[in-house]
């Protein structure tokens, strides 16, 4: 057993130690989320230090990095994406690991001193210097404490802090190959200048900026999200949401309980798909983290995504409220550009064909595209009947330009996509900007919710 995981039983251990905890908060200002309000109740942080298993992380660090940094556990012909150095922190402390892994534990030490010293409360950077600082230690006066040992191996923090290393560690090997997106992502307009989109498996956030030449991968962040894990089906299951959502408001963190961090960013949870399955809940926000605590275990939340501190500030600077969507997914799966455009192509077909039977007056034709249960939101909610007969008194006759579109492809059960875009009669300057919201049945697209944003 290595030395340095024996010293952890002992006094000297101590300049390792992180033991934190956070405070709680009954209520939040600026809105109340129920979910973040119970979060901030049960918030804990991790103490302790351990050697265990930071040599072998660190030689499979180091291993990929000489074969070829930063690429996917799987091969593939495309080139992996190099990892962003999103948080400064987080790349420190790779760098860390992988000089560990070369030999070269002085230099590794050197910089986790440096680390721990800008930021001190990063449990994770404090657990990887006690574990150095330990290596140090020659084998001949090492002391040897079981018991010690196994109380540190089974202690619920150490076990917390040992998986966000072994996700953050992760996100360096399997990086999503260069130049693909998201499934999710066909095609979003050019007024959305960023979307994000969350791999909950891999605790990862990848922020992707949007511009005419396409979306492409700036930079990503290691996050935490509920201690159930995802899919929230009900009320304080604490579970994070899996589907298409949007960022609805930016808190201001002085209206918010310090346990919120830097800020708070509220997403659309539950969206019609969610609420036309049943689900419930509500308070589902992106936030920061108490000023004690850098960084939150992988699963810790009630429901919300949890990011540090100067990540999220990061977010706080490109987010566009109602514009830049946010994916959520158990698990990203990354497609080509040139596979989004023809995914994206198909579902434009069925776009183009609702708004011509619009424009026909066919009310026979045009009902063909709307479900039964259809509604549009407004302060009543409109059944499909109305909203027909409204269709086709606005847009029977005229050219209409469809422009600005935003497809957002969601797979689960059921297919569904979420449609934004704008639309200008002929002759006119200004006209309506939609969301809505499709579900495939029997190999044709159906519409069951729409919002008129504008």
């Amino acid at each position: 057993m290595a030395a340095s995981a024996l010293l952890l039983a002992t006094p000297g251990a101590a300049l390792a130690a992180n033991n934190h905890s956070s405070g709680s908060s009954k209520t939040a200002k600026a809105g109340g989320s129920r979910a973040s309000v119970k979060e901030a109740r049960a918030s804990k942080a991790g103490s302790g230090a351990s050697k265990t298993q930071l040599q072998a992380k660190g030689k499979r660090a180091a291993a990929a990095d000489s074969q070829g940094a930063a690429r996917p556990a799987r091969k593939s012909a495309r080139t992996a994406a190099p990892l962003q150095e999103a948080s400064g922190a987080e790349a420190r402390l790779i760098a860390v690991y992988e000089l560990f892994g070369r030999g070269k534990s002085r230099e590794a030490l050197a910089k986790a001193q440096t680390l721990v010293r800008d930021h001190p409360n990063f449990q994770l950077a404090q657990l990887v210097y006690g574990d150095l600082l330990a290596a140090q230690v020659p084998p001949s006066n090492a002391m040897p404490d079981t018991a010690g040992i196994a109380r540190l191996r089974g202690n619920p923090a150490m076990v917390e802090l040992h998986e966000e290393s072994r996700r953050r560690l992760q996100a360096l090997r399997e990086r999503p190959p260069a130049g693909t997106v998201p499934s999710q992502f066909l095609t979003l307009s050019t007024r959305s200048r960023f979307a994000i989109a969350v791999d909950a498996s891999r605790s990862r956030l990848y922020l992707f900026e949007n511009s005419d030449k396409g979306m492409k991968l700036v930079a990503d962040y290691y996050i935490s999200v509920g201690k159930s894990g995802t899919d929230k089906t009900v009320e304080g299951d604490a579970r994070t949401p899996l589907g298409v959502y949007y960022i609805t408001s930016s808190l201001d963190p002085r209206s918010l309980k310090d346990f919120y961090g830097a800020g708070a960013l509220p997403i659309n949870y539950p969206n019609p798909y969610d609420v036309r399955r049943g689900k419930t809940g509500s308070g589902i926000w992106l936030h920061g983290t108490p000023p004690q605590q850098f960084a939150r275990a992988p699963l810790a939340s009630d429901g919300c995504v949890v990011m540090a501190n100067p990540d999220l500030k990061q977010l706080l600077r490109k987010v566009q409220i109602g514009a830049t969507p946010v994916v959520t997914a158990r698990s990203l799966q990354w497609i080509s550009q040139p596979q989004a455009e023809k995914e994206e192509k198909k579902f434009a077909e069925s776009i183009t064909a609702w708004k011509d039977a619009r424009a026909s007056g066919n009310e026979a034709q045009l009902k063909k595209f709307y479900l039964p249960d259809f509604q549009r939101a407004s302060r009543k909610p409109v059944d499909a009947n109305s909203v027909l007969r409204d269709e086709l008194t606005y847009a029977q006759g005229k050219r209409v330009q469809i422009k600005d579109t935003s497809y957002l492809h969601w797979r689960d059960t059921e297919d569904t996509m979420v449609a934004t875009f704008g639309e200008v009669f002929e002759g006119e300057k200004n006209g309506r900007t939609r969301r809505q919201y499709w579900l495939r049945q029997g190999g044709e697209w159906k519409l069951f919710h729409e919002e008129i944003l504008g």
